[in-house]
C-alpha cells in the first residue's frame, strides 16, 4: 500500500461479522472458507468513490497472500457523506490466519484517498482444541 496516498478523516471501515463457513467452495491447500461482513462508513465532507482494494492475508506458518483488484466485489460504490456500503465475500485458509488491507478511493475532484481495512482473524477448525 502506497503510503503517499492520504487517509481520508471520516472515511472508515468496520468488520461487522467473521464466520466460518464450510459449505462454501474451498481448495484442497485451503480448505476452510470465511465469509466476512464489511462497512465503509463516509462520515466525511467527502464524496468519495471506491475504486480498488488490497488485501493481504497471513497465515500462521508466515505464509502471505495478497489480493489487488478493481472495485469491490464488482462494484464501484460512491458514497456521499454520511452514507455506508456494505457487503460480504470471503477467504480461504490452511491455517489460522489474519487478514488486512486497504481500499483506495477517489474524491469527487480525483483526489486520491485510502482507508484501511481493520485486521481481522480467521481461526481453522479444531485449533487450540
Amino acid at each position: 500500500m502506497s503510503n503517499s496516498i492520504p487517509e481520508l478523516e471520516g472515511l472508515r471501515v468496520t468488520v461487522d461479522d467473521v464466520k466460518f463457513m464450510p459449505q462454501l467452495q474451498a481448495s484442497e491447500d485451503r480448505p476452510f472458507p470465511f465469509v466476512y461482513f464489511i462497512t465503509i462508513h463516509n462520515d466525511s465532507e467527502e464524496t468519495v468513490t471506491i475504486k480498488g482494494r488490497k488485501w493481504v492475508v497471513t497465515d500462521a506458518g508466515g505464509e502471505t497472500i495478497v489480493v489487488e483488484g478493481d472495485g469491490v466485489v464488482g462494484k464501484f460504490p460512491r458514497l456521499e457523506p454520511g452514507e455506508h456500503f456494505s457487503y460480504n465475500s470471503y477467504h480461504t485458509i490452511g491455517s489460522d490466519s489474519v487478514a488486512e488491507g486497504a481500499y483506495i478511493g477517489v474524491t469527487a475532484d480525483a483526489t486520491p484517498v485510502l482507508v484501511r481495512i481493520p485486521r481481522f482473524e480467521m481461526k481453522s477448525p479444531g485449533a487450540g482444541a
